[in-house]
Parts: structure tokens; C-alpha cells; sequence
């Protein structure tokens, strides 16, 4: 029996048919009459993708701006607001998949946490490896590893969250928010350097593909990502640290790039950009 997979409300996209191969009625959020979309952000920035968004995550990100501002996860409807769901089993994601493939070659499986659902996950990632093909990214904010997941993983794209995406009292203030579940024991579980150290060690034993991917917002994050992370951590390469500057909207960029870009060449590590803001705004399904 197939796995049922709760996925959040953009399920799998950008699609332009059913999981019967029946023509959707209307065109995918990216305005384009085919289906897929770019990866936007690290090693594999540009590459023709679609997507499977997971529901649920077991973090809550709010991270403060230079300017005191407060900017929560860019997905609140896969973490903070994860009402608007619906499961569906592995074979029926490969329906969907199958039938809006066309020439992309790369699947990105993301969140929300998807290794939340380990054994549904497992199930999906074998069968897109082993009936189709597909290279297999899973974004995943490092707090979980599985040696199983691992097996049928192509690039591991981890978001480890710095102590500035931990909520406070001013923070759940601001957006109304009260300090329950995850906002609560956010700060306790964001850092597992034991999980970032499997990633690193089962990439290099196995010859696949990571990147160690931070969102920056603030000066103080540099010397963070260096004692509290890259001290920590044996096996990693400067190509597999990646910046990517905090920012849900364009005007939010705009405090953060400058500074993010420098820090970047500072440390010869690698500067990410947001494509998909730049081409499509702050919206879901692109």
C-alpha cells in the first residue's frame, strides 16, 4: 500500500494537468502555459524544477531586519498557518509529476520539514530515483537526518537557522502571535550538530551533493555561522557554504544583499541569490 503524504495547499507545482493527464483550467502561478519552474536558490540556482511542497514543519522562523522589522517564513502556509492541506498517496504524486515532467529532469522536495514524514518521504524519493530517473533535492532545515531518506538523495540542500530566526516576546508581539508549539521550543531544536555532521559525513562517503545554506539578516550572523556552526563541523568545503540574504519581498532584499554579498567574499564562501523573488514577487506556486 502507498504512502499518504500531507502536502500544503500548492501540493505539487507549477502544473498544468491532473494526475490523469487532463489539462488544468487554469495556468500555473508562474504566468507560463507549460509546467515547472526555476530552482532559485544555491548550487542549482536556474535549473528547470518542479516542486513538492510537504505541510508542517517543526521550527517557526521570525527573523528581525536591519531596520528592527520582523520577516517570518517566507512559506507560513507549510509552518505557521499549515490548515490548508491535503493528502494524497505516493502514487498519485507520481501521477502528478509524471504527467508535467516534459524535459526537467529535477525534482525539489521541500517544506515545511519533509523529513517530518520520514517513511513517506523514503517511499516518493526511491520511486522518483528508481522509476523516472530524476535528480532528487530535499530542502530541510537540518534538525532531522535518516540514513534511509539519504540513500535516494541527489543534493541535500540544508537551511540551518541562526539564533536571529528564534521568536520572542517582541517578535510574537508584533505579528500577534502566542508563544505555543514550535514558537515556544523553537530556540531548543534549531541547532542539531549531529545531524548537520551525518549530512556532511553520508555526502562524502557516498559522493553526493550539499550545501549548508544560511539566511542572513543581521552583522552578528557571520561570527555565529563560524563558531557556533563551521567550528563545530568537520568535512565541509568552502564551495558548500552558501549566504543567502534574509528578505520575502524586494524592499526586504534591499536591506540585506549589500551586506550578505560582502560577507560572502570575505570568507570565500558562496553568495546565493533569491531568483524567484526577482522574477515572480513573494507568492506561492512559482
Amino acid at each position: 500500500m502507498s504512502n499518504k503524504i500531507t502536502l500544503s495547499s500548492e501540493g505539487v507545482f507549477p502544473i498544468v494537468r491532473d494526475k490523469h493527464g487532463n489539462a488544468l483550467p487554469n495556468a500555473p502561478a508562474t504566468g507560463i502555459a507549460v509546467a515547472g519552474t526555476i530552482q532559485g536558490e544555491g548550487k542549482l540556482a536556474g535549473i528547470p524544477s518542479l516542486f513538492i511542497r510537504f505541510s508542517s514543519c517543526n521550527l517557526r522562523c521570525i527573523w528581525q531586519l536591519p531596520d528592527g522589522t520582523f520577516s517570518r517564513c517566507d512559506t507560513p502556509y507549510a509552518s505557521f498557518d499549515s490548515n490548508d492541506i491535503h493528502q494524497i498517496t505516493v502514487v498519485d504524486v507520481l501521477a502528478l509529476v509524471r504527467h508535467n515532467l516534459g524535459p526537467i529532469r529535477h525534482i525539489v522536495i521541500t517544506g515545511g520539514e519533509p523529513l517530518l514524514q520520514k517513511e513517506a518521504l523514503i517511499e516518493l524519493a526511491a520511486r522518483l530515483k528508481s522509476e523516472m530517473q530524476l535528480h532528487v533535492t530535499i530542502e530541510t532545515n537540518g534538525t532531522i537526518f535518516s540514513e534511509q531518506v539519504a540513500q535516494h538523495v541527489d543534493l541535500f540542500s540544508i537551511s540551518p537557522k541562526l539564533a536571529n530566526s528564534t521568536p520572542n516576546l517582541a517578535k510574537l508581539a508584533a505579528l500577534g502571535l502566542s508563544p505555543s508549539g514550535p514558537l515556544k521550543f523553537h530556540g531548543e531544536r534549531r541547532l542539531n550538530l549531529g545531524a548537520l555532521q551525518a549530512y556532511i559525513d553520508v555526502c562524502r562517503s557516498a559522493d553526493k551533493a550539499y550545501q549548508l545554506k544560511f539566511v542572513v539578516g543581521l552583522p552578528s550572523d557571520e561570527q555565529e555561522i563560524i563558531s557556533s556552526y563551521l567550528n563545530q563541523l568537520t568535512g565541509w568545503a568552502a564551495s558548500d557554504i552558501m549566504l543567502m540574504p534574509l528578505g520575502a519581498t524586494h524592499e526586504e532584499l534591499q536591506q540585506t544583499t549589500p551586506m550578505v554579498l560582502e560577507m560572502a567574499i570575505r570568507n570565500g564562501w558562496r553568495y546565493t541569490p533569491r531568483v524567484h523573488i526577482d522574477l515572480f514577487g513573494s507568492k506561492p506556486g512559482v
